[in-house]
């Protein structure tokens, strides 16, 4: 079975590109403007890549983002990378996600990311001391 990422290279109908990877937009947005950056080479684990791979992916985030704030100003933003299925990993293509956020687009952001294991996103509700909220203990 093929790639559908390396189908989508194939075809060329890309956002932006250079030497080592490339985007195009998420065949299932959550916000206007969901952005895949990936590599050009069929990797499934983020950590397989190259260092130079990887630099090629961050530089395509930062001219993605350039563009969006151009064309759609978001509020914000939130960038996503699924290792392995037990993360959440649905194509075996290494991808960042560049989603962009816009005020009022969930009822309350806060905890952005954390959403992916629900029982502990809500941590200002949390007493943890040496947490985001509270006093670091004593050494």
């Amino acid at each position: 079975m093929g790639c559908v990422f390396c189908d989508r290279l194939a075809a060329g109908d890309l956002e932006a590109e250079n030497e080592l990877a490339a985007a195009f937009p998420d065949a299932f947005p959550l916000t206007r403007g969901h952005t895949l950056v990936v590599p050009r080479r069929h990797e499934a684990d983020y950590f397989a890549l190259t260092a130079a791979e990887q630099t090629a992916m961050w530089r395509l985030v930062n001219a993605v983002r350039a563009r969006l704030e151009r064309e759609l100003h978001p509020d914000g933003y939130n960038l996503g990378v699924n290792v392995s299925q037990a993360a959440g990993q649905t194509v075996d293509h290494v991808h960042i996600h560049l989603i962009p956020r816009y005020a009022g687009d969930a009822d309350d952001p806060r905890g952005g990311i954390r959403w992916i294991l629900p029982a502990k996103a809500r941590y200002w509700e949390q007493s943890s001391p040496g947490g985001y909220g509270g006093p670091r203990p004593a050494p």
